[in-house]
């Protein structure tokens, strides 16, 4: 049994947990530790965090699975482009991976966009990230790639797309 919440300054540890305990898992494979722990105490620090969600920068929808968080989103326009959304963060804690909380939660997404009378969902993921696959089954194909300075690192992402409807 699950539910989905708009998230608020309260998740904001939360939130930071579920990404840290997610983050080892999925890139470990991929990136190098340095890379990861800049990467994390870059993106997710309570700061940053609790700014998005108070000033409508990105919305924040959590998932609770029998009322424990397990899982969330962040979504919002795109700065450069409000005809296109950007998902910005989606995960889920390792021991729910299997239970459909990623499709759940892209298609609640899907509907806050469509709601908004958009028709584009647009998210980055790493090239040698396995959850590609996850996203084509979704929906979502590829774009165009970019590499993305963050501090000495770079990120080298697919950008893809899906079209709603």
């Amino acid at each position: 049994m699950y539910t989905i919440r708009t998230a608020t300054t309260t998740d904001t540890e939360t939130i930071i947990q579920i990404a840290e305990t997610t983050w080892w898992v999925a890139y470990s494979p991929i990136l190098e530790e340095e890379q990861i722990r800049f990467m994390l105490d870059e993106i997710y620090t309570a700061e940053k965090i609790s700014n998005q969600i108070e000033n409508n920068i990105q919305t924040y929808l959590m998932l609770l699975e029998d009322e424990q968080p397990v899982a969330f989103v962040a979504f919002s326009p795109r700065e450069d482009d409000v005809d296109i959304y950007k998902l910005h963060k989606l995960y889920c804690l390792p021991v729910t991976q299997g239970k459909g909380y990623g499709k759940i939660l892209i298609d609640a997404v899907s509907n806050e966009v469509l709601k908004a009378g958009k028709h584009i969902l647009e998210l980055n993921v790493n090239r040698y990230n396995k959850a590609k696959n996850f996203y084509e089954k979704m929906g979502f194909s590829e774009a165009y790639q970019e590499d993305i300075p963050i501090g000495p690192y770079f990120m080298n992402d697919y950008v893809m797309r899906k079209e709603l409807k």
